[in-house]
């Protein structure tokens, strides 16, 4: 079960780098100091993306888990 652990590992970092970029956006997003419904415009286009890498990073959790659990 080595490459569940490895396959989960990469899937997690994976996600993990998607909540950095998330964060990125969201960060410059602020510097340029939007007007509100603008910055509302962007934060929503961010917003299903960073839930996306929250499941993604949740989901190579799991899989470390289980790989552990099975071998």
């Amino acid at each position: 079960m080595d490459w569940l652990i490895w396959t989960g590992a990469v899937v997690s970092f994976l996600g993990l780098a998607g909540l950095v970029w998330c964060i990125l956006i969201v960060v410059r997003a602020r510097r340029a100091r939007l007007p509100e419904d603008e910055m509302r415009a962007r934060l929503a286009v961010v917003l299903p993306l960073n839930l996306a890498a929250l499941l993604l990073s949740a989901l190579g959790l799991m899989m470390v888990v289980v790989g552990i659990l099975l071998g």
